[in-house]
């Protein structure tokens, strides 16, 4: 029988014939001493009992040992890639419990093995999107290099080709400088160095960050709230999120445009706004902004490269705060973020 290729319960049933033949010895051995006779009906009730005791030992190993193969078998077949078997553990006892954790040990790594082919479907997908962004500005560069190397051309026209060189270099930087900061803040290798911050003076330095664009396209920034609220932050970081979020708001609204920045504290917290009249964001990509290299078929950019937003979100989220989003057709985008104020950090 299988259960006797076990030596320990090989050991157990000869420890139990042994202890029992002894006990019939002793037993009969004292009937002797007592009456110098031995008693049949004596032995045939140890005989009886021995044998009840062992059947219902090799009854319940042989049980055991069932269920133990069926164990087994739901392991062997996890094994050769079946990730929705699992063993049988409704009964209690310490066996069922053994169960139980390797079930839950199942469960563990197919879910380990799912974000690692999502994590892998996500790499995949942005190596293509780089590929691609990087296609455009590398064959314009290729093309513009062809015209500069013809030596019959003007030379503002030299300087013209040399301008749009220039612009195409400054995208693939932009994209690189910014996939290797979601990629640092996703990895979690950036410390952020928070201080208290003034808010109005943060908002100050992005209003003149975007001075010049602003009286180029004849839109206007301006400035809400008070000269007394402070931020418990990473000052360079968070600029460069609402910065990337301000340059948002300029790439989706025409001349005469105005785009808002307000701010205030909270009772738990502080708020910050961003607000624009410009074109809006329709109902099919307001849940998919976020998303990296995501652009839209309704927008009229040529120039993003779906990094902005992401990068800020992460810049935001690694702050504990949070962003939302809020937007109507033709009437404008409003991109509201939320930060604990310092007391509550």
């Amino acid at each position: 029988m299988k259960i006797f290729a076990n030596k320990e319960i090989k050991k157990l049933f000869l420890v139990v014939s042994v202890i029992l033949g002894a006990a019939l010895l002793l037993t009969q051995g004292f009937l002797w001493l007592c009456n110098q006779r031995f008693s049949l009906f004596l032995l045939l009730i140890f005989l009886l009992a021995g044998g009840a005791i062992l059947a219902a030992c090799c009854s319940y190993f042989k049980k055991q040992n069932q269920v133990m193969e069926q164990a087994v078998s739901q392991i062997h077949a996890y094994l050769d890639g079946d990730r929705n078997a699992r063993i049988e553990c409704d009964d209690e006892g310490e066996l069922y419990r053994l169960f139980h954790s390797v079930n839950s040990l199942a469960a563990v790594l197919n879910a380990h093995a799912d974000n690692e082919l999502r994590e892998k479907e996500f790499l995949k997908n942005t190596i293509s999107d780089i590929s691609h962004q990087l296609k455009t500005p590398l064959a314009a560069l290729n093309i513009y290099n062809g015209l500069l190397q013809d030596g019959d051309m003007e030379p503002g026209t030299v300087k013209e080709f040399a301008d749009l060189s220039e612009q195409e270099l400054d995208r693939i930087e932009t994209l690189v400088q910014n996939l290797l900061k979601i990629t640092r803040l996703d990895a979690g290798t950036i410390v952020l160095e928070k201080t208290i911050e003034n808010v109005a003076d943060m908002m100050r330095d992005i209003e003149l960050h975007f001075a010049y664009r602003a009286r180029q396209e004849k839109k206007e920034i301006i400035l809400f709230g008070s000269d007394h609220v402070s931020l418990f932050c990473d000052r360079d970081w968070l600029s460069e999120a609402i910065d990337n979020i301000v340059k948002n708001a300029f790439d989706h609204t025409e001349s005469g445009a105005t785009i808002r920045i307000e701010w205030k504290t909270l009772p738990s917290g502080v708020q910050i706004v961003v607000k624009d009249n410009g074109c809006g964001i329709h109902s099919e990509d307001i849940h998919h902004i976020f998303k990296r290299f995501y652009r839209s078929r309704f927008s009229k950019d040529t120039q993003g490269i779906g990094l902005g937003l992401p990068l800020a979100k992460a810049v935001i989220e690694a702050h504990k705060g949070a962003i939302e989003v809020d937007s109507e057709l033709d009437r404008g985008t409003s991109f509201t973020m939320n930060f604990l104020i310092p007391t509550k950090l």
